[in-house]
């Protein structure tokens, strides 16, 4: 199958409905739900079935036995092989998501061995460690598009001191210390307290301050995720939303002619008004997990937002 023929499998009509289920790895059991069945992957590739996602994301271990050796799923539900992650259990340091194989080509090829349509991998940027991720990616993308094969980027900007930002922007905020209507008294809050050089991460600040929301949510960072992921050679870049139409449809022009995708995140009441304006934005669909697998009527939410995915694209 043509490198074209697998995008437009996993984007139909030019957009894109993908269930993710890497969190089992990323986030452990604790988004799991014994009455709702969802650490069982027969369970997700169900939903996957019935809710016609374009494309599922898998890490190896359960593409190999529960993917490929079930042929409903395997001819119905695209594969998107995750072949980087990473567990939530070190916190000493900034975030690191390697790859899962000795070299790219070997995660290639295990990729085409799996039929998959898609491959995918997690970028840290902002991490101390961004330069490996960015390399590993890079030789990702080039050893996947010789082979014909689409590259799926996650870029989740993303640091360990951002952390000590966002804590510090809401104590001031709680103690009303800053206020977000006075623009004086915030850039002095950011020369007095951070002494990055990075003019982005300076805007991106002021941006949290003014919307009261983390950093890596800013549409400063939101646009420079979906600007490094075309710059990196990713067919479609799976981003954080920034907040409203219009932030994000700059962050849509910022990848160039990189598809972008909402990150889902956790479960969220928002989410379908969020998908709706990230396609009036111009974003292609979304990848999502926890909003479809956590909910008890997934089927409903699938359908939901087939409604909205596709209905501008009729």
């Amino acid at each position: 199958m043509s490198f074209e023929k697998k995008l437009e499998r996993i984007m139909p009509n030019g957009r894109a409905m993908f269930l993710a289920w890497d969190q089992g790895m990323e986030h452990g059991p604790r988004g799991f739900a014994p009455s709702l069945g969802n650490e069982d992957p027969d369970q997700i590739l169900t939903i996957a079935l019935g809710g016609k996602f374009t494309g599922v994301v898998l890490l190896p271990g359960d593409a190999e036995k529960f993917y490929t050796t079930n042929p409903a799923f395997h001819k119905n539900v695209p594969l998107i092989l995750k072949v980087n992650c990473k567990s939530e259990l070190y916190q000493d340091d900034d975030p690191y998501s390697p790859l899962l194989f000795s070299r790219a080509g070997d995660a290639v090829q295990v990729a085409f061995d799996m039929d998959a349509s898609a491959i995918g991998y997690t970028i840290y940027l902002g991490s101390k460690y961004e330069y490996r991720m960015m390399q590993e990616f890079h030789s990702l993308a080039s050893a996947a598009h010789v082979r014909g094969l689409p590259v799926i980027a996650w870029v989740y900007p993303r640091s360990k001191s951002w952390e000590l930002i966002d804590d510090q922007i809401n104590c001031a905020l709680t103690e009303g210390e800053i206020d977000k209507e006075d623009n004086e008294g915030i850039g002095k809050f950011i020369n007095d307290r951070f002494e990055s050089e990075s003019k982005s991460l300076h805007n991106a600040i002021r941006e949290a301050v003014i919307r009261r929301c983390p950093v890596e949510e800013t549409p400063t960072i939101v646009a420079y995720a979906a600007s490094a992921a075309a710059r990196l050679g990713a067919d479609i870049a799976k981003i954080k939303y920034s907040g409203d139409v219009e932030s994000f449809r700059w962050a849509v022009r910022c990848a160039g002619k990189t598809k972008v995708v909402m990150s889902g995140g956790p479960k969220s009441g928002k989410f379908l008004e969020q998908v709706r304006e990230v396609i009036e934005a111009g974003g292609v669909g979304v990848a999502v997990g926890r909003n479809v697998w956590q909910s008890e009527r997934p089927l409903e939410v699938a359908r939901d937002l087939r409604e909205i995915i596709w209905e501008k694209a009729r």
